[in-house]
């Protein structure tokens, strides 16, 4: 079986740095793969919340912690040019010596571009605009100087220097699930598909389309790295479960029927839906605890489930 990769989704709005910073400090101490944002300019739930930048709070985390991976799940390509992109992601990967997880996305949050100003275009443009900005990106993390004429973006002579850390660059990792356009721009482009929570129940028709994406233009399905978005509603005795499952429900009930794609139970039955779902290709989560970022949830998982799948 794959090595397991486990990342924790931390909260960023109605929330202190200070916790912020704590948790991340937890994940990093305790061996998590990864610490996740999101990248939304206004709050999810009402749009007034205080919620913070997620690349400004990346690099602010990148300095307070030493082992843990930092991404956002998953960075809007509409946002930042992608020429802008690839210096900061350059600029954050050689900062935290290489520990960036670069996950991008067409964006969908239309509400968002129209308060901040951003155009916001039919959902086949903005796919065909991601797949100009990773190839741009990758181009400039890799070559001397990139040049690049498409049809949504323009380079000429682009240095980005200094080059990321990792190499030949830091993966890149698409998420989303439209099976025509989308899914073809995983299979032609990226080094990691991310199946998003929403859509977790439909799993396996997505990844059917993903396949078929790769065989047609001749690439092994098992190139891709493949995670998804979660919930995890881990209990210490089944007698838990219904107090659990009414919180995780009222917090993440936009994600649909969490009890059936969810990672719940107790450390064994948590521990039996993980070895299930590699068999079917899933080797990275990015997850969202019930209870949010209690330290003691993050100390239980890793200690009862995850260790169970160290290499």
């Amino acid at each position: 079986m794959k090595k397991i990769d486990f990342g924790v989704m931390l909260r960023q709005q109605k929330i202190d740095f200070v916790r912020i910073k704590d948790a991340a400090q937890l994940c990093d101490e305790l061996g998590y793969h990864s610490v996740w944002f999101y990248d939304h300019l206004l709050g999810m739930g009402a749009i007034d919340l205080d919620i913070y930048e997620s690349w400004t709070l990346m690099s602010a985390l990148a300095t307070v912690t030493s082992h843990v991976r930092i991404g956002t799940m998953v960075l809007c390509n509409s946002f930042r040019s992608p020429s802008l992109l690839a210096k900061m992601g350059s600029t954050l990967d050689v900062i935290s010596n290489g520990r960036l997880e670069f996950a991008l996305g067409a964006g969908w949050f239309e509400t968002e571009y129209e308060a901040y100003g951003y155009e916001f275009p039919d959902t086949v443009t903005r796919i065909e605009q991601l797949a100009e900005s990773v190839r741009i990106i990758r181009s400039m993390w890799t070559e001397e100087k990139s040049t690049f004429n498409g049809k949504h973006f323009q380079i000429k002579d682009a240095f980005c220097n200094p080059k990321p850390v990792q190499k030949p660059h830091p993966p890149i990792i698409i998420g989303g699930t439209g099976e025509r356009h989308l899914l073809r721009v995983v299979a032609e482009l990226a080094d990691e598909w991310n199946c998003p929570g929403t859509h977790a129940l439909e799993y396996d028709q997505k990844l059917a389309a993903l396949k078929k994406h790769c065989s047609e233009i001749g690439r092994d399905i098992n190139d891709l790295k493949i995670s998804q978005q979660t919930i995890c509603v881990i209990l210490k005795d089944k007698s838990e479960f219904q107090e659990k499952m009414l919180i995780a429900k009222k917090r993440y009930g936009f994600f649909g029927d969490i009890e059936k794609f969810g990672i719940i139970g107790t450390p064994d039955q948590c521990i039996e839906i993980i070895r299930k779902n590699a068999e079917k290709g899933i080797s990275k989560y990015t997850i969202f605890f019930s209870d949010g970022m209690n330290h003691d949830t993050i100390r239980f998982f890793a200690k009862e489930v995850m260790s169970a799948f160290e290499i």
